[in-house]
């Protein structure tokens, strides 16, 4: 029994009712004597207990004020009870009033966490036959209603299933109340958990009920916390990715009972264990950060398992899971990498990155002047003229290098495309180090330094410094943990990875980053000075990156590095792959969700932009949606209003599986471009997670409807508590309160202490 269900207990056993019973009421007399007669009854109680004392030789003033005050107090017990207390309230006529129960049929009322399911609560105490539902069924009409994703009318609880995968607390209350509405409602009786599993606020359904002044009972079931239980919190993983692209997700973990032991968490691709990390769980309880490593090897839409094996003593085991769908695509990006003059750092970059069949990394070389070499081009006609002139030109690319080559070789025009390609197109960009780039190359006040995620000033050199300086290069926190930089298995293995490297090379000495930026690399020369090696930056749609050394090959060839290491190819696909990772397409497709319930309504939403990446509000965009079972369909989307580009569409699915949603883009017959994207449809799981008691949630329902929150010490008192609401058609009824015990034990302690006080001063 909870303190609170002992107070209340206790307080009814001296006062004869519970508190709910006094807050419902107001105190009067029910004896008919004048007022007159009572101030003379009074006036001869006080004469009595003077007369009684004045004989009496106390030792002290004190004492007789002491006697008259405790005779005067017993008197006054005895005066109270002869005016005949009562408390009256205003009764529910027995069948004239509707009561609706609302009970939770979702599948968090299967949880085990008090001895027994919660679903076994709800039907020993509001099934057929219960002593609550015929107290209630004596004084009310009553109406069951269940609730989950829906709500429905029932005739008891023997037609719940709790089988449902979601609750919907506020829609449940409107639909009950509407129902209702115009019957005179003395309550409403909600039974749950108080797990409402979606986003909407319960505050519209509340304002509703306040309105009509409908009170609303809550009855709380299960346990306000779970003693032992390891939950899944959060997975963070992207939505689509290239296949084979090394992932580092975080994971939370959250626990309770089981501080201190160590778990696995096991990465499952379509049932296939692709990872597994022990987690040592913390001591005091507090949420786990977890990072795993994991390669997407397959295409297509491939669903994710992140779990924990269910531990001994588990209450609830259907948390240890989260499931992730992440589109593996197989498709080939192309980056544009601008090289201002000859130099090894070209020619090892392509080798690193040859044998990655998603990356295609076009070079266009200045050989000399207005002359350029081309490698792993398309067209003849590609760059043919040098850097593309024309906006369509270069957004054709995904992302953008930049050699040593200096920003008079750009005309300002085009300077200020390569700002846009990052900001308004989306595109990355990285620029290396050489004694053409950075401030060297004069890049200082052009449109690209204000995009670069460094400080590029006029001269960067500082007293001491060398134009020419050798670093050993290191990683920062950020960078230890990042999947760019994480050159070996673990975090640990990439920092000691990192330190055995030999020494590059940097001519652009870059000491300062801006707010936003992140550094991921630094470097420390031969005076110990250190150096800004790799930052980034998001700007706009898209990402900056420097990487201010000018020989990254040395890693490759240096002469302590081994023919079969792969340090540096490594290093150049991933931070290839993060370049173009998340560079969005002309047409760009996402669900509001990707998991539903069946029945469940999906919002599409497509953005959708012009070869120079302005957004498109007169396009004809069309859905087609294929089910799992190859049904085909086909709806128009229309142009939200709210955001230039973005275009809506919704549908419902009824089978389960995988749904295809693949979106066309086109303007006056011009095709923009299509795009992808999946949505799985299977039963949720969400009321598994997060499913201990809501308690707050259940007391502000009452409180601000003008109801009560009962759990299960004090539930009893319920259908009493309903029966004097005041609400619907009701009585006056009084209830008699000068039997009540407090009184007898009040006159008795008066008397006890007189006589006790006079026998201690030898006045007996």
């Amino acid at each position: 029994m909870t303190p609170h269900a002992v107070l209340e207990s206790i307080f009814a056993f001296f006062f004869k009712y519970r508190p709910s019973i006094f807050s419902q009421g107001d105190l009067a007399f029910g004896a008919v004597w004048p007022l007159s007669g009572a101030i003379i009854g009074a006036v001869l109680f006080a004469a009595a207990a003077l007369v009684t004392y004045r004989g009496v030789k106390p030792h002290s003033t004190r004492d007789r004020v002491l006697l008259i005050a405790l005779r005067v107090a017993a008197l006054a017990v005895i005066a109270f009870c002869l005016f005949r207390p009562v408390l009256v309230l205003r009764a529910a006529v027995p069948q004239q009033n509707f009561v609706a129960v609302l009970m939770d049929d979702s599948r968090s009322m299967q949880i085990a966490d008090g001895g027994q399911p919660r679903a076994e609560f709800v039907r020993q105490q509001f099934g057929q036959g219960s002593k609550m539902v015929q107290a209630l069924a004596d004084k009310f009409a009553l109406r069951f209603f269940r609730f989950s994703s829906a709500t429905d009318r029932i005739q008891g609880a023997a037609d719940l299933t709790f089988t449902g995968t979601q609750s919907r607390i506020g829609d449940s209350l409107r639909r009950a109340h509407d129902e209702l509405s115009g019957l005179p409602l003395a309550g409403l009786v909600m039974v749950t958990d108080g797990a409402d599993t979606t986003d909407e606020s319960v505050a519209p359904a509340l304002l509703a009920l306040k309105a009509d002044a409908v009170p609303v009972f809550t009855v709380g079931v299960g346990r306000e916390s779970v003693s032992k239980d390891i939950q899944v919190n959060q997975v963070q993983t992207p939505r689509t990715v290239l296949k084979g692209t090394s992932l580092m997700v975080d994971v939370t973990l959250s626990q309770s009972g089981y501080g201190g032991s160590q778990v696995p968490l096991q990465v499952e691709d379509e049932g296939r264990i692709v990872a597994q990390e022990q987690v040592r769980l913390p001591l005091s309880g507090e949420p786990a950060a977890v990072r795993v490593h994991f390669t997407a090897s397959q295409t297509g839409p491939r669903l994710f398992r992140f779990r924990v094996p269910p531990q001994n003593g588990e209450q609830i085991s259907q948390n240890n899971a989260r499931d992730a769908l992440i589109q593996v695509v197989d498709r080939r990006e192309k980056i544009l990498y601008f090289e201002g003059e000859p130099r090894f750092e070209v020619k090892f970059i392509r080798r690193a990155v040859a044998d990655d069949k998603n990356l295609q990394i076009t070079v266009l070389q200045r050989t000399a002047e207005n002359k350029y070499y081309r490698l792993d081009i398309d067209q003849p006609e590609e760059l043919i003229t040098g850097f593309p002139k024309t906006r369509e030109e270069l957004f054709a690319y995904r992302s953008l290098i930049l050699g040593s080559i200096e920003a008079a070789a750009f005309t300002p025009d085009q300077l200020r495309m390569i700002g846009e390609f990052v900001n308004k197109r989306g595109g990355g960009l990285l620029v290396l180090g050489g004694r053409r780039a950075f401030s060297e190359g004069g890049y200082a006040g052009t449109p690209v330094a204000e995009v670069l995620p460094v400080m590029l000033e006029q001269n960067t050199a500082q007293k001491g410094d060398e134009y020419f300086s050798e670093v050993s290069v290191q990683p920062t926190r950020e960078g230890a943990i990042h999947p760019t930089t994480q050159i070996a298995g673990t975090e640990q293995l990439s920092i000691a990875r990192w330190n055995d490297l030999p020494p590059v090379t940097s001519v652009n000495p870059i000491r300062r980053i801006k707010p936003g930026a992140t550094v991921l690399l630094n470097g420390q020369d031969k005076n110990r000075q250190n150096q800004v090696v790799l930052a980034f930056q998001r700007y706009g749609r898209g990402k900056s990156l420097v990487l201010s050394i000018q020989d990254s090959w040395i890693w490759q060839m240096h002469s302590s590095i081994p023919l079969e290491d792969m340090t540096h190819e490594n290093l150049w696909r991933r931070l290839s792959r993060w370049l173009v990772e998340s560079v969005p397409s002309q047409v760009e497709v996402r669900t509001s969700r990707d998991r539903v319930d069946p029945g469940d309504t999906v919002t599409i939403l497509a953005d959708v932009a012009d070869a120079t990446w302005v957004d498109v509000n007169n396009g004809h965009v069309v859905a087609r949606i294929t089910s799992p079972t190859g049904k085909a369909s086909e709806l128009a989307m229309d142009w939200t209003t709210e955001r230039d580009g973005e275009y809506r569409t919704t549908f419902t699915p009824q089978e389960q599986g995988l749904y295809e949603i693949k979106v066309e883009a086109s303007r006056e017959g011009k095709s923009l471009g299509t795009s992808s994207s999946y949505v799985r449809v299977a039963p949720g799981d969400a009321e598994y997670f997060d499913s201990a008691m809501r308690a707050p949630l259940l007391r502000r329902i009452a409180d601000e409807t003008g109801g009560r929150f009962y759990t299960a010490d004090n539930v009893g008192g319920l259908a009493e508590d309903i029966n004097y609401t005041g609400r619907g058609v009701t009585v006056v009824e009084e209830r008699d309160l000068w039997d009540m015990p407090a009184l007898l034990i009040l006159l008795v302690g008066f008397v006890f202490a007189e006589w006790s006080f006079r026998r201690a001063r030898g006045l007996a």
